[in-house]
């Protein structure tokens, strides 16, 4: 008898759960997962490029020791931080890896600014093709966090809505705190990777 009630529950429970919107808040957080995790990805990747970037100016720039300090120990804090999908609820662990981050862009954007004094740096094949990979990588990570912006902003916009509402509050779900958003328009602007060609020799 127990079974037989059971095996009418559940049907009838599954059915109730989708019409209340339950079964869209799992999928919603799931996109919201993803999309951080793909984001994360491409972090991972640029941070990658930095010590290889870093070996290939070293030579040329023997005078821009702090430069290359500062972007080393940006690195080097970013790969401290192990961080995944899990902890978009920890605001402290998400505040730690934004700074991080921010480091690691600005101290970049001081190693890029300063190769404009070295020609021969510029002119170099490897470094060129790092430049390449960096600016490509910098596209993808504005790109991913767009769409975990909007992955948030859906999940959201769906947990206030009647009756997911209900749902959200009987099974503990809240809003998520969209990182990033303050600086949306700076994310998805295409990064300042740029080179000036050499001057032409002059005729003699």
């Amino acid at each position: 008898m127990k079974r037989f009630l059971l095996a009418l529950l559940l049907p009838c429970l599954a059915v109730m759960l989708s019409g209340c919107g339950y079964n869209d808040i799992q999928r919603l957080d799931e996109q919201v997962k993803a999309a951080w995790s793909e984001t994360l990805n491409q972090y991972q990747r640029r941070a990658e490029l930095v010590p290889k970037l870093v070996n290939s100016v070293n030579a040329y720039m023997v005078n821009e020791r702090a430069v290359l300090t500062q972007v080393t120990e940006a690195r080097s804090k970013v790969g401290s931080l192990q961080i995944s999908a899990k902890d978009l609820d920890n605001p402290e662990r998400m505040k730690q890896f934004e700074q991080a981050q921010g480091q690691l862009s600005s101290a970049l954007s001081r190693l890029i600014a300063v190769s404009e004094n070295y020609p021969q740096l510029k002119s170099d094949g490897l470094f060129r093709d790092l430049m390449t990979q960096l600016e490509g990588t910098e596209n993808r990570i504005a790109t991913e966090r767009g769409r975990y912006v909007k992955a948030v902003q859906a999940y959201n916009l769906a947990i206030r809505q009647f009756p997911t509402l209900i749902t959200a509050k009987i099974f503990g779900y809240h809003t998520m705190e969209n990182y990033g958003v303050a600086q949306q328009e700076q994310l998805m602007r295409d990064p300042e990777v740029k080179f000036s060609l050499p001057e032409p020799a002059a005729a003699k």
